[in-house]
């Protein structure tokens, strides 16, 4: 899995500061940006349930390496923007696949997963000879790989963080969403500072169904 953020909202703690700031002052945004902590102004805003200036930041991603049963979760989180490669206009050439550990760690296992996965892509190449790709990538699995890029605003991106940092969401839409997350926090410290899954701020939401392990801290 690759994760690397593509462009984002330069100083975009500042600009949703100054926007938040705006909300309760005669100036414009434009003539607040040059606030010494917009992190205080930031949490004090954001803390009275003000999300909406948030989304003035804007970030985008590029992944790949990552499965398909990965992106289909993924986009999910409608507001946001997905580009995806295409399995009908890309035709794949050998075997790409994710493994999970819980295979990989038993040899047996592991033998049966990639002998499956060699055949279903020698059927693959056979059809792909005479049938176009689209009609031959229904027999593609939903371990394939593939990439996509995605586009969110702050505020949808803290809660994609809230529900796929936590420990009970899938292992490798965690995976991604943590290292998306770190990307974040470093362009936006302010923003992100209290992001990841819920257990982080207070208690979890999951009731009965709760991991049992509540974070010790903010980092991802």
């Amino acid at each position: 899995m690759n994760v690397r953020l593509l462009a984002y909202t330069p100083d975009a703690d500042s600009i949703c500061a100054a926007a938040g700031r705006s909300c309760y002052s005669e100036k414009p945004s434009a003539d607040l940006l040059d606030m010494k902590d917009p992190g205080k102004t930031l949490e004090k805003i954001v803390g009275m349930g003000h999300h909406s200036v948030i989304e003035h930041a804007v970030f985008t991603f590029s992944a790949d390496g990552v499965s398909r049963a990965l992106t289909h979760q993924l986009v999910r989180h409608r507001i946001a923007s997905f580009s995806q490669q295409s399995q009908r206009y890309v035709p794949l050439k050998g075997p790409t696949y994710v493994v999970p550990d819980t295979v990989r760690s038993d040899p047996e296992l592991l033998g049966l997963y990639e002998e499956t996965m060699r055949k279903i892509w020698e059927a693959y190449d056979k059809l792909a000879e005479t049938i176009p790709a689209e009609d031959a990538r229904y027999l593609l699995p939903n371990g394939c790989t593939t990439n996509i890029t995605i586009t969110m605003n702050a505020r949808e991106l803290l809660h994609f963080f809230s529900l796929r940092c936590c420990e009970r969401a899938q292992w490798e839409i965690r995976e991604m969403a943590e290292r998306m997350l770190a990307l974040c926090k470093e362009v936006s410290p302010a923003i992100f500072k209290d992001a990841g899954p819920p257990c982080m701020r207070g208690p979890c939401p999951e009731g009965k169904l709760s991991c049992g392990h509540p974070r010790k801290s903010n980092k991802a």
